[in-house]
């Protein structure tokens, strides 16, 4: 199983600044002539993962823009995070024949149900 190691993408603010490229757009929406006519809108391409992220939910270009980074952030955390290795695991004999001891002890007080035999 060869696995490729990577660094974890950093997620500082001025590393990703670095490492960004950032666009401006116009956006839709409610929020009247000033979202409107203004870009507000923010794009984040982060080069080198090509991860894309948008922040549209305000009329200020600098609240979108703190939005976008902080998106771009926890995008970048949860693609470089690694899952643990599963490790299986299988029940000892002893604890396979306890199992099958409680199950034929069940099944002996099911068998005892049912109509009365006269």
């Amino acid at each position: 199983m060869d696995v490729e190691e990577q660094a974890p993408a950093p997620t500082g603010r001025e590393a990703l600044e670095r490492e960004s490229e950032v666009t401006f757009f116009i956006a839709s929406g409610p929020g009247g002539q000033h979202r409107n006519r203004n870009a507000t809108g923010v794009r984040l391409v982060h080069r080198p993962s090509g991860i894309v992220v948008t922040a549209t939910e305000r009329r200020s270009q600098a609240a979108n823009l703190e939005m976008a980074f902080v998106r771009l952030a926890r995008r970048l955390e949860v693609v470089s995070a690694v899952d643990a290795p599963r490790v299986p695991t299988r029940p000892s004999r002893a604890a396979r024949a306890r199992r099958q001891d409680a199950k034929r002890r069940r099944g002996a007080v099911k068998s005892m149900r049912g109509p009365v035999k006269e």
